[in-house]
């Protein structure tokens, strides 16, 4: 997004959620996505790529399926990649639709370095969805001390 817009390129409207997550990310100038887990048929984990996984990027068809490479951060459901490099790529099978009812909003960000600015993040995010939406959250840090968040 921030390629995009230092070349004067305006971001795409998407859906008021992805646009809501968007201005989120640049406000903060940190890597977030949103996923739908409505059809998650296992939990969703950030991991390591493992050989058996397989990613269908945005807009494509299961025809385009791509295999992430050996190590690579993901966020998966099972074997299903729902992103690959960290946030950054994000597949078609976690889009958000009009018809989404349950979403994961993964926030990247570092400890010792931009602590801050993702807890800052959090709070103006479940704030917005709060108001605009009408929904509630719930949020939880996930790292090496405390690698499992569950919610209800």
């Amino acid at each position: 997004m921030f390629k995009r817009l230092s070349k004067g390129k305006q971001l795409p409207h998407i859906n008021p959620l992805v646009d809501l997550n968007n201005a989120i990310s640049l406000k903060y100038t940190l890597p977030m996505g949103n996923h739908s887990l409505d059809n998650a048929h296992a939990d969703i984990m950030m991991r390591l790529a493992e050989p058996a996984d397989k990613f269908v990027p945005l807009g494509k068809s299961a025809a385009d399926v791509e295999t992430p490479d050996e190590n690579e951060v993901v966020y998966a459901v099972g074997n299903e990649v729902r992103t690959r490099r960290w946030t950054w790529r994000q597949s078609d099978q976690g889009k958000i639709t009009a018809d989404t009812t349950s979403v994961f909003f993964p926030i990247d960000g570092f400890a010792d370095v931009n602590k801050d600015q993702v807890d800052q993040a959090v709070a103006d995010l479940a704030e917005q969805l709060q108001a605009i939406f009408g929904v509630t959250t719930q949020h939880g840090i996930v790292n090496q001390e405390h690698p499992v968040f569950e919610w209800q």
